[in-house]
């Protein structure tokens, strides 16, 4: 897991940053958006052009957004 999407985007999904990922990793989880860790090549144009700040670096997300990284994994052991 390189980036993470947390509370911020939940409802707000601007797709801003869907539209600057070079390797069109961020996938749509129908609340909010997913950053796909086996494609993301950690460039972070998405975390700079996500205009609600809801995207971090995993080693960067604030303890209350934690529960988001469980929440990304989970969605991509599902197969999304």
């Amino acid at each position: 897991m390189t980036f993470v999407i947390t509370s911020a985007c939940i409802g707000e999904k601007a797709e801003d940053c869907v539209d600057v990922c070079p390797v069109d990793c961020i996938r749509d989880g129908g609340d909010q958006y997913y950053i796909d860790p086996d494609i993301c090549i950690s460039c972070g144009a998405c975390e700079v052009n996500c205009p609600v700040s809801a995207i971090y670096y995993i080693d960067d997300v604030p303890e209350e957004e934690e529960a988001y990284i469980q929440k990304a994994v989970d969605f991509f052991k599902k197969g999304n």
